[in-house]
């Protein structure tokens, strides 16, 4: 087994929305979120992104999963790498695409949304929407604040099944658990 370095989670959840929101005009955009094959690794530019993406996708026990609006399914909003660890769902990696990051961003709700997606697929596995991450200590307050995320140990967060639930039935209506 290849050693793993843990990444700790350094993403602001800028904005809880119903979708993704235009910083400038407030109109929102329906998402998708679909899976990231090895071979769509040349659609994800190193440039465009601060973590190595194609090694996420090379690890045979992650998944990556990209959210894209459906007017624009080309456009990549941000990527999610999640490990099935067979009784919840583990994030690795949580990443806005550099357009929406910083005071310039163009959408904000791209974290919560991609959060949601990561307790949709604890549920839907069987897990109660239980997931867990590794945070930057200085964001755990904020995450606890923002996401309703309890600290396990040290710097490994959990978002259980309450919790879990509100961020789903926001993002994913059409799936209310």
């Amino acid at each position: 087994m290849p050693l793993s370095i843990t990444i700790m989670l350094d993403v602001e959840i800028d904005k809880l929305t119903n979708s993704i929101e235009n910083v400038i005009t407030g109109e929102t955009f329906d998402t998708i979120i679909l899976s990231v094959l090895l071979s769509d690794a040349r659609h994800i530019k190193k440039k465009d992104w601060q973590f190595n993406w194609k090694k996420e996708l090379q690890d045979d026990r992650k998944q990556v999963f990209r959210l894209t609006t459906l007017a624009n399914d080309t456009v990549i909003q941000g990527l999610l790498s999640l490990e099935d660890k067979g009784d919840h769902v583990f994030m690795h990696l949580l990443e806005s695409a550099l357009f929406n990051k910083g005071k310039s961003k163009v959408y904000v709700g791209v974290p919560a949304n991609l959060v949601a997606f990561a307790c949709k697929v604890s549920f839907e596995s069987g897990y109660g929407g239980f997931i867990s991450f590794v945070s930057k200590t200085l964001l755990r307050q904020h995450y606890q604040k923002t996401l309703g995320a309890k600290i396990l140990y040290g710097d490994t967060m959990v978002i259980d099944t309450p919790e879990a639930l509100k961020l789903v039935n926001r993002y994913f209506k059409s799936t209310i658990l």
